[in-house]
């Protein structure tokens, strides 16, 4: 009996690690490759509906510059629908500068690279994340 119980748990051990790295491997990567100059940091966010254009992501993460370029990769991820705001912090003040007239002062995008006027919308920006890992190119 003591036997069938450790090998219960040793199978059970080995399936609970399999899950375990299934999920880490479940990632999205995002490339930014026109950024106008190396100052800064470049500040992405990974949103649900509920948190698009109303504070921090689910996940928020930063990157140095390097020859106009970023890739940052949001681990652990569970399938949904998301949305990617991306946002050259130039003088690294963790938030997006505008001028008097209310234009942003920095380059910023978003997933799927919607392009229009006024601020960003979830609907253009969302995109499906299913059980594989994706990368994508985001453009400022």
């Amino acid at each position: 009996m003591k036997t069938l119980t450790l090998l219960i748990t040793i199978l059970l051990t080995i399936n609970f690690s399999n899950a375990q790295e299934n999920e880490a491997d479940k990632t999205i990567t995002v490339t930014i490759e026109n950024i106008s100059n190396n100052k800064g940091k470049v500040l992405l966010s990974l949103h649900t509906e509920d948190t698009f254009m109303k504070g921090p992501g689910i996940q928020n993460m930063e990157s140095k510059i390097i020859d106009g370029k970023v890739s940052i990769t949001f681990k652990n991820m569970e399938p949904g629908t998301y949305a990617i705001i991306a946002l050259h912090d130039e003088n690294e003040n963790q938030q997006m500068d505008y001028e008097a007239n209310g234009m942003p002062k920095e380059s910023y995008g978003m997933s799927n690279n919607p392009m229009g006027f006024g601020p960003p919308q979830y609907a253009t920006a969302k995109f499906n994340f299913k059980n594989e890992s994706i990368k994508m190119n985001i453009k400022f």
